[in-house]
């Protein structure tokens, strides 16, 4: 497998990208990735917006913090860089009515009658029944961030962004999440929609935007992420990296694994490895220990067998650690350092 290594200069795998969208198949880490790459991006005086669209919250309860808003909030500092300087990371929750208001208010001028509409329940009759609105506004609200005019001033009622990274739906729905704005550009013919959906899809479809795919080494997640690849290539859509999460500890060598694999291995030897340690022992307990032995050697077998998968695929490549801890604002900092380490962010 290719992993990719930080270049001199800390010239990452990714200098011109402004839009880092982060999918994977639920189960594999998704939003951890995404929060570990904003803050491994938020270094040097950088800001950095983190966005989520699935309404579960999951920023708010990863970082500690009150369920957020509608609207951009400083959550903590991101991973400092060689000289110590960390950036700011900013989060947002993006809800499909809130945003539809705002796009009422933007480009029809409707201010006080787009929130008398939202009383009498069209905003949410038009966010649920409508197909795709959703996603328009979505990524209309995403694409509006990566945007922003550029201040000399960053001042909090006008912050602009060197990254924005996109928690965005898992891996089986980020074409429909990702195109729905070319589909809407191809009904609508003309106007404001039409104008807004074609920038969305030139800025999707640019240099300046990634699509990171998090998989797991496992048969299921990692086949999703070699069809996610395929899809993503066929929409046009600019395919990052692959992060592979969860990584466990190799433990064993190749040779010590292919003798516990193929039962060569003598419990007598394990006995009076154990009785040196100064442990106690019985036939029971290297019993068991031998059978775990072996249960690791074939799981790491398959594991290979799946990161050699991935490797086909010949994308730069990152692989994060299993921490025995769980998710929290330290475990986040150190993935998002490995991150950095590997070239990145």
């Amino acid at each position: 497998m290719r992993i990719s290594t930080p270049y001199a200069g800390r010239v990452t795998d990714w200098p011109k990208v402004r839009l880092h969208v982060v999918t994977g198949k639920g189960g594999t880490g998704k939003s951890t990735v995404a929060a570990a790459l904003a803050l491994a991006l938020a270094t040097s005086g950088r800001n950095v917006l983190l966005c989520e669209v699935e309404g579960r919250q999951g920023l708010a309860r990863m970082f500690d913090v009150d369920p957020l808003p509608y609207e951009e909030r400083r959550i903590t500092k991101g991973a400092p860089d060689e000289d110590g300087r960390a950036g700011q990371v900013h989060a947002l929750h993006i809800d499909a009515e809130s945003a539809l208001l705002e796009y009422l208010a933007m480009y029809y001028k409707l201010g006080r009658a787009g929130k008398a509409l939202d009383r009498f329940g069209v905003i949410d009759f038009a966010t649920t029944i409508a197909p795709g609105v959703r996603d328009v506004l979505l990524t209309g609200k995403v694409y509006e961030a990566v945007q922003r005019p550029r201040r000399s001033d960053r001042s909090r009622d006008a912050i602009t962004y060197d990254a924005v990274v996109l928690d965005a739906p898992p891996t089986g729905r980020i074409c429909q999440f990702l195109g729905v704005n070319s589909e809407l550009a191809g009904l609508a013919k003309v106007g404001p929609v039409k104008s807004q959906a074609d920038k969305v899809m030139d800025l999707l479809r640019s240099p300046r935007t990634a699509v990171h795919l998090v998989t797991i080494l496992e048969e299921m997640p990692v086949q999703e992420t070699v069809d996610g690849i395929a899809q993503l290539r066929e929409a046009g859509l600019p395919v990052g990296g692959v992060v592979v999460n969860l990584v466990r500890p190799r433990a064993l060598g190749a040779g010590a694994l292919a003798r516990v694999r193929d039962d060569e291995v003598d419990p007598t030897a394990v006995t009076a490895d154990l009785i040196r340690a100064k442990v106690d022992v019985d036939v029971d307990l290297v019993r068991s220990l031998v059978d775990e032995a072996r249960d690791h050697a074939v799981r790491r077998q398959l594991e290979d067998e799946q990161r050699e998968l991935v490797a086909a695929q010949d994308l730069p490549t990152y692989e994060l650690p299993r921490l025995a801890g769980g998710i929290d604002h330290g475990a986040l900092l150190e993935l998002a350092q490995l991150l950095r380490d590997q070239g990145m962010a």
